[in-house]
């Protein structure tokens, strides 16, 4: 039977063999990933499998299981619109789905189709039982629940579509960087992974920083030279490139290391390779302007996670089990509007 104890204990090791995988099984994997996404390269796919094997961890992933039913008032069936932009970004909805004890109807996205059904047969290998919870489909006419994830204007026809049903429909996020010109090299350096991982694709990339009046980039813009190496992806670098003539072309204001834009501009999400920032003159003020962008804010991050409600620079992208995408909580929407 698969009540709530097996199908715990089949993400566990899920994590497990996860963690274990070999370099040729991960090389194997992320070579088709990357045959159907150019994004998808070995470094992104290695990390996106390693945060999820962090959080299918013992024994936090019992304590935050612990905090919702162990059964379903009636068992249902949730149709998942899952998003493309990073690897396995829809696990996380899976992982709730199935653990809340109900039965998965997902759209995967086209870009990362590879990597949602590898992890499915994974999980499917570990606990046969999971093969009858578990469908991939085209469209999700049968669902009696939705979650689903995408642009703004996408929700709102989501929003259209589903409103005769439960729903929990999430928009355009991103991720902001705190800055206050007392950062050590080693904690700037740090801020690297925040900004670059998965090539700025994903809703926790940092595409703006907050910084004070007179601030300086010459340090921070040396301590991320090591990622110099994003230009070796063809795509990034047309990104830079083009970005970069249309700055130019236009004398709108801005630095550049060789590899990243840095431009003063009010919206926070930037374009791949490209960071915008704006300035502030004391806490308040910067308070005000995070509370302006609060809807479109996915995290905070800043140095040692100094800053109230922030990731430390570099975790970003290394999500808990309980750090739900645009904070709704999916297990308690699927234990109480399912």
């Amino acid at each position: 039977m698969l009540n709530h104890a097996s199908r715990l204990a089949a993400f566990a090791a899920l994590g497990q063999r996860l963690a274990a995988l070999t370099d040729d099984e991960l090389t194997d994997i992320a070579a088709r990933a990357r045959n159907r996404n150019g994004w998808f390269d070995l470094s992104n796919v290695r990390t996106a499998i390693a945060g999820i094997a962090h959080q299918l961890a013992e024994p936090k992933l019992s304590q935050w299981a612990g905090h919702y039913p162990a059964e379903p008032a009636q068992p249902r069936q949730v149709g998942v619109v899952m998003a493309g932009n990073i690897p396995l970004v829809g696990f996380h909805d899976m992982l709730c789905v199935l653990l809340s004890g109900h039965t998965l109807l997902a759209k995967a996205s086209k870009e990362d189709t590879v990597l949602m059904l590898w992890i499915a047969k994974e999980l499917t290998d570990i606990e046969p039982a999971f093969t009858e919870r578990i469908n991939f489909v085209e469209r999700l006419n049968a669902a009696d629940a939705f979650i689903a994830t995408g642009s703004d204007n996408t929700a709102r026809y989501f929003e259209f579509y589903f409103k005769n049903k439960p729903h929990l429909i999430r928009r355009n996020r991103t991720s902001l960087g705190i800055l206050t010109g007392h950062e050590t090299a080693e904690e700037l350096a740090a801020l690297g992974p925040d900004i670059f991982q998965y090539y700025g694709l994903g809703c926790r990339n940092v595409s703006k920083l907050y910084v004070p009046e007179g601030y300086s980039f010459v340090p921070l813009l040396d301590a991320l030279q090591p990622w110099q190496t994003v230009l070796n992806h063809h795509k990034y670098q047309n990104n830079y490139d083009y970005n970069k003539s249309i700055l130019l072309v236009n004398a709108v204001p801005h630095f550049d290391n060789g590899f990243l834009l840095l431009t003063e501009r009010e919206a926070p999400v930037s374009p791949i390779s490209v960071v915008h920032y704006s300035t502030y003159t004391q806490e308040i003020d910067l308070l005000d302007q995070l509370t302006n962008v609060a809807a479109q804010t996915q995290c905070l991050v800043s140095a040692g996670g100094r800053y109230p409600g922030s990731f430390p620079f570099g975790q970003a992208q290394y999500p808990g089990v309980a750090d739900y995408a645009d904070g709704i909580d999916t297990m308690e929407f699927l234990a109480a509007e399912v």
